[in-house]
């Protein structure tokens, strides 16, 4: 009982950091975004580029906090430990069958050629 108490803390322990990162990453992008939209509109940051470039650097910037937010809410909440344990059960059981039954071919040849 002991072993799955462990478990389920470092679960937790690990989904909490995933979060707080998350979290983190949110308000770096919400103040980075506010800091590139003023520089940019207030103090001519990149007059002689593109007027709006700002807008392309806080949407290329939103699609990776996008990503970051599927990792942590949708992937790792389906794609944990527990769902790596069953995958590599599941494949070992194929393979454990795929072996038996070459061993089985096999040894109907060996019986047949005896």
């Amino acid at each position: 009982m002991e072993k799955e108490v462990h478990e389920q803390y470092e679960y937790a322990r690990r989904r909490l950091r995933q979060k707080k990162i998350l979290y983190f990453h949110f308000v770096l992008f919400l103040l980075g975004s506010l800091f590139l939209f003023i520089g940019n509109k207030f103090f001519g940051f990149g007059e002689g580029t593109t007027q709006n470039w700002c807008i392309w650097g806080i949407t290329i910037w939103l699609f990776l906090f996008i990503l970051h937010f599927i990792k942590v809410y949708i992937t790792d909440r389906f794609m944990n430990k527990k769902w790596e344990r069953e995958q590599i059960d599941r494949l070992v059981a194929l393979q454990q069958k795929r072996i038996s039954q070459l061993e089985s071919s096999i040894n109907e040849e060996n019986e047949n050629k005896i």
